[in-house]
This record gives structure tokens, C-alpha cells and sequence, in this order.
């Protein structure tokens, strides 16, 4: 497990020791830490939106297999397979920003675990003298097998700095890093004793309850049902903060506030999507826009129909203009692509056919 940390810790190492030399309070390093991951997800949670309209766009279709076949699981799902294939639609991607969560959860808790290697940078070998030194003046003969042995260095460091003497400027870079936010300290484990540390949980739980708040009225806009909505989402509601309260429990308090932090700009960053890619409005404008352009094409259709009429042809290909058929053949290329990468559709005009 530990190699799992190691991994994931290494690239993460260096964005935390590029915040820790801008911002050299460890605290303050982490919550930048937390904001340069939250726009790296960004990207991810436009697509997940972009994916929420288009599957907007076909619920209704949804919502027909369903019906039809209620009472056959196994032909209903092969239906919404072929639906899914047919819409370039991933059920999936919706997961994706949470299962990034996890890995970034690993490495940060190597991070955490290990800030002589990954803030201060100091090589292995010396860390591996400090060592054997730490586990002399801490009488821990199995320390070399702890996980957490460099926070354990730097306890012994304040304990008996002389002990470390022999290993050059290795005192003064430990004692210059402090691990705490205020009177808290960030590498120790909450715990239900009354003290500070107890806060990292309950925030944990409340931030992670405002995020199920707001997803659950995103819900209820999209459908349209708040009742429906909240019935869905109930045990969400209940899940999810319980589990974020149990992960503050058994990490770090560094990795609760990063789980806090991050808790409230998803609550800030979904609700502005939803304010400004709301997939009910997009949605619904879609479906206007693509039955404009059917009914434009039909009526071109018609045109066509009857001009082909009018001069005695039967090929309506020829009773069509070349500019018209090539409009029309724009028009279907963009209502592909506007489907597959849930972009808006744009009218063809006479300026797009002279390009």
C-alpha cells in the first residue's frame, strides 16, 4: 500500500514544495495546494456538465425504453447500451472527477507523511542517518518500519537537536518547517477527545453536506421533480458526508482540510455550473434549435419538391441548388458535432458557404 502512496505522492510532492517556496507557511501551502487541484478538475466537471445536457436531450428516450421494457432488465439495458452508443454518450464520465479524488488522496497523504522528502527535499540517505539517530532518542526500535517515521524525525529533532549535529544543516532546515495551522497540527489524527482536532471532522461533515445540498437541487432543476429528486438523493445526503467525516477520522488533520477546502469550492464550482451551463436550459434550447433546423430542412425539402414538380424532374438532388445542398450538408455535419461534443448548434449562413 505504501508504494501505492509513494506514486501517486512523488508528482503531487512537487506541486506542494512549489507552494510551499511561494507560500512557505505550511497551512497556507496546502490551501493552494487545494485551489491548483480544483482548477486542474475544472475541465473534468465542464465535460461531466456538457454530458448532463446531452443526456437531457435523450432522457425522453430514456424514459420510453424504461417503460417499454419494464419487466425485462436484460433488453432494457441493451437498449440503453445501443442508445448510449448511438448518442456518443459514456454513463461513466459522470464518476470520473470523484475517482481522480482518490489518487490525489493517496498522494497527499505521502505528502503529509513524508515533508523532509517532499518539502524540504533533503536526499534519502541522510534521512535514512536521521533515522536510526530519531530511533535511538525515541527508543523505537521499529521506527525505520513506520510510515509516518519522518514526522517521527522531526519530533525527535525538537526533542534532542544535538543528537543530529553530524548531519550538516539537516536541525536547521526540520525546525524551520512547522506543520500546523494555528495551535493545530496538521500530520496528527483527530480523534473524539475534546481538543481542536475534533473540528477537522465536523467541518468535514458539514461542507460535505453542503456539497449533497447543492447537487441534490441541481438534481431537482434538471428533472424537474424536487420530490423525485430528493428521494433519489436522500441517502446520498447521508452517505456522503458521513464518509467524509470517517475519512477525516482516519487520515492526517493536513488531509481533512484538504478535504474541506476542496469540499467547499465543488459546492461553489457546482453551483456556478448550474448557473451558467444549466442542463435543463441548454438542454431545452437544444431541442428548440434542432427542431428549427428539421423544420428548415423540411421546408427546403418542400421547395425543393416543388420546383422538381414544376420543371417535370423526379430528382429532388437536382431540383436543389449547389449552395443549398451544400447548406444542408453543413447543417447535418454540425448538428453531428454539436451532438457528440454537447456544444450549441450554430445556423449555417450564407458566410459560412462562402468559406
Amino acid at each position: 500500500m505504501s508504494l501505492i502512496y509513494t506514486i501517486f505522492g512523488y508528482p503531487l510532492g512537487w506541486i506542494m514544495w512549489a507552494c510551499f517556496k511561494v507560500l512557505p507557511i505550511y497551512g497556507v501551502a496546502l490551501v493552494l495546494f487545494t485551489l491548483i487541484v480544483r482548477v486542474c478538475l475544472v475541465p473534468l466537471s465542464i465535460k461531466q456538465q456538457k454530458s448532463m445536457v446531452k443526456m437531457q436531450i435523450f432522457r425522453p428516450r430514456m424514459e420510453e425504453i424504461q417503460k417499454k421494457y419494464a419487466n425485462n432488465r436484460e433488453k432494457m439495458n441493451e437498449e440503453m447500451m445501443k442508445l448510449y452508443e448511438e448518442e456518443h454518450y459514456n454513463p461513466a464520465s459522470g464518476c470520473l472527477p470523484m475517482l481522480i479524488q482518490m489518487p490525489i488522496l493517496f498522494g497527499l497523504y505521502d505528502v503529509i507523511q513524508r515533508p523532509i522528502t517532499h518539502l524540504l527535499r533533503i536526499s534519502g540517505p541522510v534521512i535514512d542517518q536521521a533515522t536510526e539517530i530519531a530511533a535511538t532518542v525515541l527508543n523505537n526500535a521499529n521506527l525505520a518500519k513506520d510510515y509516518s517515521r519522518q514526522i517521527r524525525i522531526i519530533d525527535a529533532v525538537n526533542t534532542n537537536p544535538d543528537a543530529f549535529s553530524g548531519l550538516g544543516d539537516f536541525v536547521s532546515k526540520v525546525q524551520t518547517l512547522d506543520l500546523s495551522i494555528g495551535p493545530i497540527d496538521l500530520t496528527q489524527q483527530p480523534t473524539f477527545a475534546l481538543n481542536l482536532l475534533i473540528l477537522i471532522p465536523i467541518f468535514s461533515f458539514l461542507t460535505s453536506l453542503l456539497v449533497s445540498f447543492v447537487s441534490m437541487r441541481q438534481t431537482a432543476d434538471m428533472s424537474g421533480n424536487a420530490a423525485a429528486a430528493a428521494g433519489m438523493s436522500k441517502s446520498m445526503m447521508i452517505m456522503m458526508p458521513l464518509m467524509s467525516a470517517w475519512i477525516s477520522f482516519v487520515v492526517p488533520a493536513g488531509l481533512g482540510v484538504y478535504w474541506i477546502i476542496s469540499n467547499i469550492l465543488m459546492a461553489v464550482q457546482t453551483y456556478l455550473l448550474n448557473k451558467f451551463m444549466n442542463p435543463k436550459e441548454l438542454a431545452e434550447k437544444a431541442r428548440k434549435e434542432a427542431e428549427e433546423r428539421r423544420e428548415a430542412e423540411r421546408q427546403a425539402k418542400i421547395e425543393a419538391k416543388k420546383r422538381a414538380r414544376e420543371r417535370g424532374e423526379t430528382d429532388i438532388e437536382q431540383a436543389l441548388s449547389q449552395k443549398e445542398i451544400n447548406r444542408l450538408k453543413l447543417a447535418a455535419a454540425r448538428k453531428r458535432d454539436a451532438e457528440k461534443y454537447g456544444e450549441t448548434y450554430a445556423e449555417v449562413t450564407d458566410d459560412d458557404l462562402k468559406s
